[in-house]
């Protein structure tokens, strides 16, 4: 997986990541659920990389990681 360059780039990868381990580690979730907001997020990629294969676990960190980098400031202090 290619690290994705904008936010947009990051939420869609965030969507197909869950879409692709929803039954394997998101199970617990209504199936039309999908993560908006930055902390449901993170929640869900903790979810897969606990919860999934090697390569789940490598793709749930890289978007972590860039989720981690990228936050705004004025959260930062929430």
């Amino acid at each position: 997986m290619q690290t994705p360059a904008t936010e947009s780039d990051v939420e869609r990868a965030i969507e197909a990541l869950v879409e692709r381990y929803r039954d394997q580690c998101l199970w617990f979730l209504r199936r039309d659920y999908l993560p908006t907001t930055r902390q449901a997020r993170l929640r869900a990629l903790e979810s897969i990389q606990r919860h999934g294969d090697r390569e789940a676990f490598i793709q749930a960190a890289e978007l972590r990681e860039w989720l981690s980098q990228h936050s705004s400031a004025g959260s930062a202090g929430s």
